[in-house]
């Protein structure tokens, strides 16, 4: 008895140590001798849409990540909210609106002195991440790329040229913005392995400031695929993508004006249903029943459209990163054909959840296939359940993700030191954009 007495006074009494251990809140002996959560500052370029974009989806994903972690989070941008913007104060997260060029981010950021940083793409780095090294030094700064901008602009760059791909498209000014964006911040979160690739092997990033973290996503359970609709009650063909996005738009276009109509040649009663967020003027116009192309707009729930159709059609031409669209697919049971932009980074080794096509006759034609052949729907219905247990799943990255955090959090800075590239890019010589954004305060005065 009285050795148990003895565990529990020397527990007690060492009680900082204890949470220490833990991870979870941080001793300050200068504070009164008070523990004090870890708090965790995003800046948003847009206020996370769930319903409405794939990046919203990952976004609610990295908050809830942290959570378990027990951070207190901060949610703020200089966006204007819109109507499909997910109200973070329901899951905890405090939410602030912040101003661009303005000394008032100063002061907020100093009063709440967060942990981390993280920035929601290279955008918000370039804004705020001066500002951030000024009033926060000690803060381990995180830039989510969401996806490589760069890489995005480049290949548009090169369709648009009717041009190979390469790296004089590659090496474009987004790049260049965004990789010294890379550069100064102590760690970078890569949605995409081939995006890993490209960092490494095309720009030469040193992989200590890298760190792959896909979608982060529950697993599908036997019983949640039995209660999805089998190929029977499915009818009819699916595009879906936020319109905002001008990948999205370019691949609808391809849609109307190529692949739908080598579609309709071999399936006359067949059906495009297009749905999309901010749908503008340019999309609706595209809407023609008798073709059977129906711009159908914001999809409210994705999950009951996607389980209505048979097939989802992907033909991106451009673009970068992990494509949320086909994670909706899969997860609800829809094979899809995509071109090779569309599926990379998606699958791995694994068999994809349908075909991946770049000529506009052999997308059609496996579009036709998988429509009308029952067997071969199943097997690539199959596949997609596969790809989103065995790639995707959040336990698979969270512990390693937060362990990364804690490592180089203890010795950042030694960390920097190892990152030379970035204390250039924080030389007063190459801050472009702090000096403009004091320029732009003072003329607004």
């Amino acid at each position: 008895m009285l050795k148990y007495l003895i565990v529990f006074i020397y527990i007690w009494t060492d009680f900082k140590t204890l949470l220490y251990l833990f991870g979870n809140y941080e001793f300050q002996p200068k504070n009164n001798n008070k523990f004090v959560a870890k708090s965790l500052l995003i800046i948003g370029y847009v206020w996370p849409e769930p319903k409405s974009s794939a990046a919203g989806s990952r976004m609610l994903q990295i908050i809830k990540l942290f959570q378990t972690a027990k951070y207190n989070i901060t949610f703020a941008s200089p966006c204007a909210k819109s109507d499909n913007a997910f109200n973070l104060e329901e899951i905890g997260v405090k939410q602030v609106p912040i101003e661009l060029n303005s000394s008032s981010f100063d002061v907020f950021v100093k009063k709440i002195n967060p942990n981390i940083v993280l920035f929601d793409r290279f955008m918000m780095e370039e804004q705020f991440g001066w500002r951030v090294v000024e009033q926060c030094p000690q803060a381990l700064r995180i830039l989510d790329t969401e996806d490589l901008h760069g890489l995005r602009k480049g290949r548009q760059l090169a369709l648009k040229a009717n041009k190979a791909f390469g790296l004089n498209y590659l090496f474009n000014d987004t790049s260049k913005r965004e990789i010294a964006s890379i550069y100064r911040c102590d760690l970078n979160l890569i949605i995409s392995e081939a995006e890993m690739d490209f960092l490494e092997l095309k720009f030469k990033v040193p992989k200590t400031i890298l760190c792959y973290l896909p979608f982060l996503l529950e697993k599908i359970s036997t019983s949640e695929i039995e209660k999805l609709p089998g190929f029977e009650s499915r009818q009819h063909f699916i595009s879906i993508g936020n319109f905002l996005h001008e990948p999205n738009y370019n691949a609808v276009l391809y849609l109307k004006e190529t692949i739908w109509p080598l579609i309709r040649t071999q399936l006359p009663k067949a059906e495009l249903h297009v749905f999309g967020a901010y749908i503008s003027q340019k999309v609706t116009q595209l809407h023609n029943e008798r073709e059977g192309f129906l711009v159908k707009g914001f999809a409210k729930d994705v999950s009951e459209a996607m389980q209505e159709s048979k097939v989802c059609v992907a033909p991106i031409r451009f673009g970068a990163g992990l494509k949320g669209k086909l994670v909706d697919a899969m997860q609800n049971g829809t094979p899809c054909v995509t071109t090779n932009i569309g599926a990379e980074g998606m699958y791995g080794k694994l068999e994809p959840n349908g075909f991946i096509e770049d000529d506009s006759q052999e997308f059609a034609d496996k579009c036709v296939h998988l429509y009308r052949d029952k067997d071969l729907w199943m097997q690539k219905q199959k596949n997609g359940f596969d790809i989103i247990n065995k790639r995707f799943q959040k336990n698979q990255f969270q512990k390693e993700f937060l362990n990364r955090i804690e490592e180089i959090s203890k010795q950042l800075e030694n960390h920097r030191t190892h990152n030379f590239t970035g204390q250039i890019l924080q030389h007063q010589s190459m801050q472009s954009t702090k000096y403009m954004s004091k320029w732009i305060e003072e003329k607004n005065k």
